[in-house]
């Protein structure tokens, strides 16, 4: 047992000249336990006076999370309109409502009311975060106060609190070790360490004045770890907001999330649209009023014609897409919060990834076992027992010879316990049991057999452990595993090929460099040793030890995820940079890199903290492997890398994590391993923990994004084609192609089925073999412009054409009934060619969408109705058309489709030229 500084006994006496309420201790590591109890004024075997707690209590406030600033509800449900597009909506809806258009109205604003409502939930996310933290707190705490044990409630510690701990205790509040027998704590949750770390009393760096990393603080406990061995005592130095824990929810309190890329973009086009709209009427009912038409109709032509510029379908169509996307991601495995984030995940160019848990199974694995002077790899992942040991090189089904020997320490000496691929006790003893039973070894049965009969715990300090057994001869075996530069000091001799031999220099470094290059390889290195003990001793101590026999050493890690390396091969396909943040050690994070082809530079925690903003910059986009980092360098790689213009995406599964995926464009947690506060913080929750489902959710991002540009570049083709139309005909002296009635009836039609099936198209075979599209990318840039255009024109010159030369064959009312329907079968053609940027008209893509080819069916159905039955003649001016008719103005419509063919045509042509398109 080790006290306050290292020795047996050590007491530290209550000063009368301490402060009566001093402040917490934010550097107790770097100090003696006794200086540490010293400047907080308590007397370890006594604790704190009731009057003490009072006094602190009234300064530092309870130990508990607070409460976020509360935004009222109707704000935030006022939130959801302060948007461009969804402004000029509304407009819309009352303009629509002003000429009669009801239908069109309430649509609209029903549209818009449900996503209204959809955000103001997505804004509860940052409180839902605060409240799962809330309810990790410990609820209560063995303390010592006035001298006797108590149980109080968590929430009422205070700096200078005494808390007694033992194994499988959370720890309630940060504080400094003044007691520790054989500690191990469990912190991958705040710190993102893999293995258990083990903590003394030591004090941490002296003299350097540059922090520690908290993995690194071995001399201190944090709220919401967890004993996984041992028994400790600690004086409380930070409580509530001031724990590191706090400093967490404190960053989930105050920090945004960046807009995401559809959101700026969307914002972008409605100011767009508000401005065409505005140019369109003002031109339209200029032309008008020159022509000497009368006040009332060019009224209420130009109001229809404001409705038709508008895509008031986007919301509705937009929301349908982002929906399916999250109905076939959740199939996949992915939970999706927040809509937009599916669409992001598709823009996202570089997905930050914790190591532990989410590269790797989070399960401790043997995976090379040396002995007798040979050196085995250990085939099977995780705790589950299939797997054998074998030379390298041999074929894997063959076991290697009887290993017995070799492991028994190693399953003697464990106190964990597996069943059916679960386990009770230390991961890292886990994976032991797991190496004995691949070795043939049934460690139950075997304990079972030769009982344990005394045993030296684990210690920091000693870096080893031992258990004594009586063997079926009666005398006593002791076994010992521990690190193995320790357990070298404590053997005679080591197992060779030829038996036990004596451990000479020689054979110290043949085994110094076997473990040097396990270390290298990024495995946690542990030797095993034995020795039967001539006379039982009275006392189990560690000078009782004789001399070792050094049987074996096992190079343990935590194993990649089978499917991670080929996901991050996909992504470097895609464009997608990986880079890797853990709270490991260089060497493991680097050694797992390489298993994963993840390249790069690596770079500490301690190295971020000596870098400015402008150098991390610089340099960020070469570095793969962030180690040793604390839960504020995650938030600062995250947002170095979004003011360097990438997309970002970020996993974790840890409490350590939740900062930084709120800080990220799309935060995706672990639905196995994750705590409640990273799967609260997050936009994304994985159901199988897999990191190739990420890469499933970006080409399903890519794909909605794709659907969203078909379905924006097929209505505005629309729309701009009403307009020129209307201005053309004006312009000409020709009478209105289109009439009021006729414009609202192709804005529903078109705003409806076949939008929507645009919306379900299936993402294109190469969708993963292009780089993501530039952050700063519009949905509208120049080509798609051009394309709109040109479709546009197109069907502005094919309508009013035909009225023109129409005139002059047939009747008036034929002639606008052709021009009429040769618009909206413009509309079917031109939803075949907004179907692609690129890429040919007509091939097997154009056949993959059923519920497309439908939509067109059924449009082309009604507005045959509309031509053919009397009482539609009433509502929308028309007369019937015959066969002939017809098929002039089918065959004007694929006038549409021809252009753009001619157009990619020549575009193909000319790159494979090699000239600049």
């Amino acid at each position: 047992m080790t006290t306050l500084d290292g020795q047996p006994g050590s007491q530290v006496a209550r000063t009368d000249t301490a402060p009566q309420v001093p402040a917490a201790e934010p550097d107790a590591y770097r100090q003696a336990p006794a200086q540490v109890a010293d400047r907080l004024g308590v007397d370890p075997g006594m604790g704190l006076s009731t009057r003490q707690v009072s006094e602190r209590a009234a300064v530092h406030g309870a130990n508990r999370l607070s409460e976020p600033a509360r935004r009222p509800e109707w704000l935030k449900f006022l939130d959801q309109f302060r948007n461009w597009l969804i402004v000029i909506l509304l407009i819309a809806a009352v303009v629509a409502g002003a000429i009669g258009d009801i239908r069109d109205a309430v649509v609209i604003t029903v549209v818009l009311q449900i996503n209204a409502v959809l955000g103001y939930w997505q804004e509860r996310r940052a409180e839902r975060s605060l409240e799962a933290l809330r309810r990790m707190l410990v609820p209560t705490a063995r303390v010592r106060r006035d001298g006797t044990e108590q149980v109080v409630e968590a929430q009422f510690l205070v700096p200078g609190d005494v808390v007694l701990l033992e194994a499988g205790d959370r720890v309630p509040a940060d504080g400094r070790l003044i007691v520790a027998e054989a500690v191990e704590v469990a912190e991958a949750a705040l710190t993102g360490e893999s293995q258990p770390v083990a903590k003394s009393v030591t004090a941490v760096d002296h003299t350097s004045t540059a922090p520690v990393a908290l993995a690194e603080r071995t001399s201190m406990l944090f709220m919401n770890t967890a004993l996984t061995r041992g028994r400790a005592e600690m004086i409380v130095t930070a409580t509530g907001m001031r724990t590191e824990l706090g400093a967490i929810a404190e960053a989930l309190r105050t920090g945004t999330e960046p807009p995401g890329p559809l959101q700026v973009q969307l914002d972008s086009l409605g100011r767009r649209l508000a401005l065409l709209s505005g140019v369109a009427v003002v031109a339209y009912a200029l032309s008008a009023w020159v022509r000497g038409e009368s006040p009332s109709d060019v009224a209420l032509q130009a109001v229809a014609l404001a409705v038709a510029a508008i895509p008031e379908g986007l919301p509705a169509v937009l929301a349908l897409t982002l929906a399916l996307g999250v109905h076939r991601m959740a199939r996949r495995g992915a939970i999706v919060k927040r809509l937009a984030s599916v669409e992001s995940l598709g823009a996202a160019t570089v997905v930050c990834s914790d190591k532990t848990g989410t590269l790797t199974l989070n399960e401790m694995t043997v995976r090379s076992l040396w002995t007798a002077g040979r050196l085995y790899d250990v085939t099977g992942e995780g705790y589950g027992t299939a797997g054998v040991l074998r030379v390298p090189g041999a074929d894997d089904t063959s076991p290697a010879d009887d290993l017995r020997d070799a492991v028994l320490p190693f399953a003697l000496c464990n106190d964990a316990r597996l069943n059916d691929g679960y386990f009770i006790g230390d991961p890292t003893e886990a994976a032991l049991v797991v190496l004995a039973a691949k070795a043939g070894v049934d460690a139950d049965r075997l304990r079972t057999e030769l009982p344990r009969t005394g045993e030296l715990p684990f210690d920091g300090a000693t870096k080893y452990m031992a258990t004594f057994h009586t063997q079926p001869d009666g005398r006593t075996r002791v076994h010992v595993k521990g690190a193995v530069d320790v357990l070298l000091g404590m053997c005679t001799d080591v197992l060779t090929e030829d038996g036990a031999r004596p451990l000479d220099e020689g054979r110290k470094e043949e085994m110094l460099a076997v473990t040097g290059r396990l270390g290298s390889a990024g495995l946690r290195v542990l030797g095993a040793a034995t020795a039967v003990m001539v006379d039982t001793p009275s006392a189990f101590t560690p000078a009782a030890l004789p001399g070792l026999t050094l049987m074996s050493v096992a190079g343990i890690a935590d194993p990649p995820r089978p499917q991670a390396r080929d996901a991050i091969a996909q992504c470097r396909t895609a464009g997608v940079a990986v880079k890797m943040i853990t709270g490991d050690h260089a060497d493991t994070a680097a050694a797992t890199a390489r298993e994963l082809d993840i390249d790069g530079d690596v770079v500490t925690g301690t190295e971020l903290d000596r870098m400015t903003e402008e150098q991390l910059a610089e340099r960020i986009d070469d570095i793969a492997v962030f180690a040793r980092v604390a839960p504020e360098h995650k938030v600062v790689i995250v947002r170095t890398l979004t003011n360097r213009g990438h997309i970002v995406a970020m996993t974790g599964d840890g409490v350590n994590d939740a900062a930084a995926l709120r800080a990220a464009h799309i935060g995706v947690a672990m639905g196995i391993t994750g705590t409640d506060v990273a799967k609260e913080a997050a936009d994304v929750v994985l159901t199988d923990d897999d990191f190739s489902t990420i890469v499933r959710a970006v080409r399903e991002g890519r794909a909605i994004y794709a659907n969203i540009v078909k379905f924006v570049r097929f209505q505005l083709a629309t729309n701009i084609g009403a307009i020129l139309t209307l201005l053309s005909a004006s312009l000409a002296g020709l009478p209105s192609p289109l009439t009021a009635a006729q414009l609202l009836w192709v804005n529903i039609i078109m705003d409806g089925p076949p939008a929507m099936a645009l919306a379900v198209d299936p993402a294109r075979d190469d969708v993963m073999r292009h780089p993501p599209r530039d952050p700063g990318e519009r949905i509208l840039d120049a080509r798609r412009l051009f394309a709109i255009g040109r479709a546009g024109a197109v069907m502005a010159m094919g309508t009013v054409t035909l009225l023109a030369v129409a005139r002059s064959y047939v009747a008036p009312d034929t002639a606008l009934t052709m021009a009429f329907t040769t618009f909206v079968l413009f509309q079917l053609f031109n939803a075949l060619g907004a179907r692609a940027d690129d890429g040919p008209l007509l091939g097997r893509h154009q056949f993959r969408n059923r519920a497309l080819w439908l939509c067109l069916a059924g449009v082309l159905a009604v507005q045959v109705a509309v031509v053919h039955l009397p009482w539609a003649h009433t509502v929308f001016g028309t007369v019937p058309l015959t066969l002939t008719q017809w098929g002039l103005c089918l065959s004007i419509a694929s006038t549409v489709l021809l252009a753009e063919f001619v157009v990619r045509s020549v575009r193909s042509a000319m790159a494979r030229a090699g000239l600049r398109v």
